[in-house]
């Protein structure tokens, strides 16, 4: 058997600068934020703070996910703790879906019931301004590593959630300064968690396909078998098995029929380097393990694939 590691994934330390750099951002726009509210009396405001609020939690639990992940891998955690940011995942997907639901009950109690306080809407305007800016610096951050750990994606849909927030507030605040209408912030809170709860749903079922170990979204296991079914010395391929440490992190094993003769003439040191480079050049894992098996091999149990 050989096996050959992962490189770079949740163990980038610019994946926590990153996520550094992004809860600094929002922690600052959140103070603004609250006391932009408190000056010109806007809910919506302070409502798109508290979703601030959530998100920089959010962002801790996700900065100490990927510290716990760059932790190196020992006699009993042999893959090391890359499944921390999956569970950083999971705790984030939550919270957008508890959020969503307060955002949600909240925007149809202030439509029921319209708050009689008058809004200084040229202040709201201004506070919701500096925190699009804000939240649109964050984004652009972490737009790169999103694409390669799903803690970072999970981070990205948090301000992508800030961003969405603060252009709501923004339109909200010039329909009140134009036409007073104050039920403008009602509705543009219920949009925030409109907008939300698809891109949590998502976050949630990519955590699912990792805890259960399925095979990673886009990745044809057939596929992959007739591939190596065509390497030089190989017979057959079965217990084929795909999953994920976590995003960008796949892991692949499987049992490789080979000729006796490839055996027995020294030839299973190249057929594993030529099954290894089929793997990573054409299917982009680099984590695999193989089993050779000469052909007249008698444990091939058949409920395998």
């Amino acid at each position: 058997m050989h096996d050959h590691a992962p490189s770079g994934g949740i163990r980038d330390a610019g994946h926590r600068r990153l996520l550094a750099t992004a809860l600094a951002l929002t922690s600052a726009v959140m103070v603004v934020q609250i006391v932009g509210a408190i000056l010109s009396g806007s809910l919506a405001l302070l409502a798109d703070a508290a979703h601030m609020f959530t998100d920089a939690a959010a962002l801790v639990v996700a900065l100490v996910a990927t510290a716990i992940a760059a932790r190196p891998a020992d006699d009993r955690r042999t893959y090391g703790y890359q499944r921390a940011e999956v569970l950083g995942a999971l705790a984030n997907g939550v919270i957008l879906i508890a959020l969503c639901v307060w955002v949600g009950i909240e925007a149809v109690q202030r439509l029921l019931a319209p708050a009689e306080a008058e809004v200084q809407g040229g202040l709201m305007l201004i506070v919701a301004v500096a925190g699009m800016i804000a939240n649109a610096v964050s984004m652009w951050l972490l737009s790169r590593a999103q694409k390669r750990s799903i803690n970072v994606r999970s981070a990205y849909l948090e301000v992508l959630g800030d961003l969405v927030g603060s252009i709501a507030v923004i339109i909200a605040a010039i329909v009140i300064v134009t036409t007073g209408f104050s039920q403008a912030d009602a509705i543009a809170s219920l949009l925030i968690a409109i907008l939300i709860v698809p891109r949590a749903l998502g976050l949630l079922r990519e955590v699912v396909v990792v805890l259960t170990e399925s095979a990673p979204v886009g990745v044809q296991v057939a596929e992959i078998r007739d591939h190596l079914r065509e390497a030089d010395g190989v017979v057959d391929v079965h217990d084929v098995h795909v999953w994920q440490l976590t995003r960008g992190a796949p892991v692949f094993s499987a049992h490789v029929i080979v000729e006796d003769a490839a055996l027995s003439d020294g030839r299973a040191a190249a057929i594993l380097a030529s099954l290894q480079t089929c793997l990573a050049d054409h299917f982009d894992v680099e984590h695999s393990t193989f089993q050779l098996e000469p052909a007249g091999h008698v444990e091939h149990d058949t409920r395998h694939a």
